[in-house]
């Protein structure tokens, strides 16, 4: 049952992602090219080009905010990550009993709680 929820999960990741993936890439340019003219515009000292830069950052932060909802993209990429290392986890993996050599009953109540429940 756990591996079908994972491939569920999986699928409908995957088609989140496809769906999401030109958004992504528009997002991810523009984030880009706002380093860049960042960049461009502290290493500037002309007033005029500090303007020309700025009115470029603005243009280029408009593109970005359309493209915000392109996050589900990146959500779906970790989504798709935590599923994969999720994958070939045992269920088994989650009890586990340490049992402990000696016949001092307060040192061995995790053997003792074992054997009542058993």
């Amino acid at each position: 049952m756990t591996k079908f929820l994972l491939f569920v999960g999986a699928l409908i990741a995957l088609i989140v992602l496809l769906g999401s993936i030109g958004p992504l890439l528009i997002f991810g340019l523009s984030v880009w090219l706002l380093y860049i003219v960042f960049k461009q515009f502290i290493k500037t000292d002309s007033v005029a080009a500090k303007i020309g830069w700025a009115f470029l950052g603005l243009l280029i932060l408009s593109f970005t905010i359309s493209n915000i909802y392109s996050l589900i993209g990146v959500a779906a990429i970790i989504a798709l990550y935590l599923i994969y290392k999720n994958w070939n986890k045992s269920d088994d993996d989650s009890t586990v009993v340490h049992e402990i050599k000696g016949n001092d009953p307060f040192s061995n109540f995790e053997r003792e709680w074992a054997d009542l429940n058993k």
